[in-house]
């Protein structure tokens, strides 16, 4: 007879973890019980030594399907005789730490019962079980019991309760488990917030879909704005009301062979759609996709999710394809609460889809593409988020991550919990989110951070957000990191890498360790510092954040580079565009150095090429130029008689390489003058870019004897150019890496930041 204690640490909590182990103590015949504490699983078997080893071997080779098993400590116990085995009450201790899953999608289980006519949870949009459902966003604290989730105020009725404590049944503890009887229900309000009277709530906001009514309708972290991507007029009005000009929505299709009908899908793409997960991917368009082009206009690409929880399968089982965009008023997080939606988002939906379960935390969808046959996460939000990334270093560390895209990441016990995305902390309500979720993230994980890693931006909100945490406690150690640094560090984090890599960090900007705005930056790196080996030329930026608003700025700004004040002489449309009035004003601020600060930066740079070919004067969405010059490639094999690059000069100066601009810029200009074709001479502009890389990657590998790359930074969301990059350098000889769990843009500078502070604290 034997007797064993596991301690099992992981993902093991809400996931139907206790009734496997209990299904497998019966099939062997063990006695004994298994609870849930504060770190995990505890596990005492008692039994045949045989039957003991089997179960233990059973646990890691069986487990549900949304277990993680991270440790398993076992220790022998002498035999105490235990006649059953059963399921305990959770454990207290002061100490708390669990690992908690993400939301989950509706597994083919409950979906089955979904549409099932005869089943008792037919059509009933709450619909869940172990295997499915929501976790993060309903959680308020562990252990994760229904008492610390927003289920606490709904009683289950008998039939619920009896699933709830069968070990054998597969809703045994699924703490959202409910039904049409004692669950949460849907309401329908019009935009006065009066509530519509229907027996079938879900076939009335389907008819008002399908007459082109926008639908505020709240899901599983927060709300969407939803209409019928197949009407033009219902999508231009969310466009309008919305103030979302042009950047491009998301739509949910009801199953992968619609979604076929509008992009092309291969077998990864259709993986990542149908998994558990559920992220919107990006996929390219059809050659005559029936999708109205306002949902993403001049795109080649749509941005496709399948439904993910059953209300979304039920609002799409008659409707084709529904915009499904964030319920946000413009730069401010989503909606996650009933009073605000009807409140906020009044003047966008005609109606309201409620219910009156309670979401604890907001949470987006997830952004993701296929790269390689491997996913490459865009945005890390629902589905992901609060999966832990493996760390390196054990120490409590707390970094507040960039200002665009911000995300933040805690750290504790070898675990990074990279955050939900937050969005732009530019206004008092994102910085409110931010705070707020580094508060329930500390209560979830029981993180107290010893050290507050930041970015040297003076300005950023994330980082006067740290300095007055080092402020208030004088027992915390601070540590600023270098913005580029933070994005290499990131990318070397995500592929498991530690030595010294050549960092390609192409961006918008971020502050450099000169004072000036870097964002064309090659370092050489690793987690313990960095050398800047190379970057692109300094060049104004008049106006600051206005000429990232206004890219023509930044094409006058190459222009008197290039040409100086002669530029005004050339004979090309963008200066009759633009007009000479506005130009003057540039030139002024740039001559006397008013609001114009030198940046390095490549995304720079792909503004000013877009608003030189006329493709986007003004954004109306970050990234949009460079993103809609992306889009103008033509392709490479309508011109096969030409040289498809530009000439360029890399100087070396005081040992910096230096990327000059000049050469390209009159190349274009001449381009331009000759009436090349926009798509031809984006294509030539892409393809300069990536033999610059290599060329300067080529020239640093020969001084450090470096041959590993690491490609990041916003710049390479940007997939044309990451394929040839990373085929170039390949076929030069280097090993290139690139960001797949973390995202390349801002959304993983806090991930980075964490990995550096933790590693200056170890060595210290």
């Amino acid at each position: 007879m034997k007797r064993k204690k596991l301690k099992i640490k992981g993902i093991v909590q809400g996931v139907g973890f206790r009734p496997f182990i209990y299904s497998l103590a019966s099939r062997y015949g063990l006695n004994g019980f298994v609870l849930n504490d504060t770190e995990g699983v505890v596990v005492e078997i008692e039994g045949r030594k045989t039957g003991v080893e089997k179960f233990i071997l059973d646990i890691t080779k069986k487990i549900p399907p949304l277990s993680r098993i991270e440790e398993i400590n076992i220790s022998e116990l002498p035999p105490v005789g235990y006649s059953n085995f059963t399921i305990k009450p959770s454990a207290q201790k002061e100490e708390r730490f669990v690992l908690i899953s993400p939301d989950i999608a509706t597994c083919d289980d409950c979906l089955k019962e979904l549409f099932d006519p005869r089943n008792r949870r037919f059509h009933y949009p709450f619909t869940n079980c172990t295997n499915c459902g929501p976790r993060f966003t309903i959680i308020k604290g562990i252990p994760y019991d229904r008492p610390k989730t927003t289920m606490e105020s709904f009683k289950m009725c008998d039939e619920c309760q009896f699933e709830y404590d069968d070990p054998l049944n597969r809703r045994f503890h699924a703490q959202p488990n409910c039904c049409s009887r004692c669950g949460p229900h849907l309401s329908l309000v019009d935009k006065r917030g009066k509530e519509i009277i229907e027996n079938d709530v879900m076939k009335k906001t389907i008819e008002l879909l399908k007459k082109g009514k926008i639908v505020a309708v709240k899901g599983l972290g927060g709300f969407h704005l939803a209409c019928d991507a197949m009407d033009k007029s219902a999508v231009r009005r969310l466009r309008e009301r919305k103030g979302r000009e042009d950047k491009p929505f998301a739509i949910m299709v009801k199953n992968v062979q619609t979604a076929k009908r509008f992009c092309r899908v291969n077998k990864a793409e259709k993986e990542m759609l149908l998994s558990k997960r559920r992220p919107i991917v990006l996929l390219s368009k059809n050659g005559f996709c029936p999708i109205v082009d306002d949902v993403a206009p001049r795109q080649k690409y749509l941005g496709v999710m399948l439904p993910y929880t059953p209300l979304h399968h039920l609002l799409s089982s008659e409707l084709e394809a529904l915009v499904m965009t964030s319920g946000n008023i413009s730069n401010e997080p989503i909606v996650f609460k009933n009073e605000d939606a009807v409140v906020q988002l009044k003047d966008i939906a005609d109606y309201f889809l409620l219910h009156n379960r309670n979401i604890h935390i907001r949470c987006d969808d997830s952004v993701a593409r296929i790269f390689n046959g491997k996913e490459m996460l865009i945005r890390r939000s629902r589905g992901y988020v609060p999966e832990p990334i493996e760390f390196p270093y054990e120490s409590q560390i707390l970094a507040c991550g960039a200002e665009l895209k911000n995300t933040f990441c805690l750290t504790r016990d070898n675990y990074g919990f990279l955050s939900h995305y937050i969005g732009d902390l530019e206004n008092s309500e994102t910085f409110e989110a931010f705070s707020d979720g580094i508060k329930h993230f500390k209560n979830l994980f029981s993180i107290e951070p010893e050290i507050i890693a930041y970015d040297l931006h003076p300005e950023y909100l994330s980082t006067k957000y740290a300095k007055q945490l080092l402020e208030n406690d004088s027992s915390l150690t601070g540590i600023p990191v270098q913005h580029h640094h933070a994005h290499i560090a990131s990318c070397m984090l995500d592929n498991h890498i530690e030595e010294r890599v050549i960092g390609v960090a192409f961006d918008g900007l971020g502050f450099g360790i000169d004072g000036n705005l870097w964002g064309g930056e090659f370092l050489t790196a690793d987690f313990k510092g960095f050398h800047r080996e190379a970057h692109f030329k300094y060049i104004p930026t008049p106006g600051a954040v206005q000429a990232i608003k206004e890219p023509y700025r930044m094409a006058v700004a190459y222009l008197l580079t290039t040409y100086g004040e002669d530029f005004n002489k050339l004979n090309i449309g963008f200066l009759k565009r633009i007009g000479q009035k506005k130009i003057a004003v540039i030139k002024e601020m740039i001559f006397k150095g008013i609001n114009s600060p030198v940046t390095s930066s490549v995304g720079r740079l792909f503004d000013a090429v877009s608003s030189l070919l006329g493709i986007c004067d003004i954004i109306t969405y970050e990234g949009q130029a460079a993103i809609e010059l992306e889009m103008a490639v033509s392709s490479p094999y309508v011109y096969n008689s030409r040289r498809i690059e530009y000439n360029y000069i890399i100087e070396n100066k005081n040992d910096m390489y230096i990327i000059e601009p000049e050469v390209i810029i009159s190349g274009i200009v001449e381009d331009i003058k000759k009436d090349i074709p926009q798509g031809f001479i984006s294509l030539k502009f892409h393809n300069t870019i990536v033999n610059i890389i290599v060329d300067a990657c080529v020239k640093i590998r020969e001084k450090t004897d470096i041959k590993n790359v690491a490609l990041t930074g916003g710049v390479f969301q940007n997939i044309f150019l990451l394929k040839r990059t990373m085929a170039q350098l390949q076929n030069r000889g280097f090993i290139v890496f690139t960001h797949h769990r973390v995202p390349t843009n801002d959304g993983g500078i806090s991930v980075g930041q964490a990995v550096i502070a933790g590693c200056k604290v170890t060595e210290a």
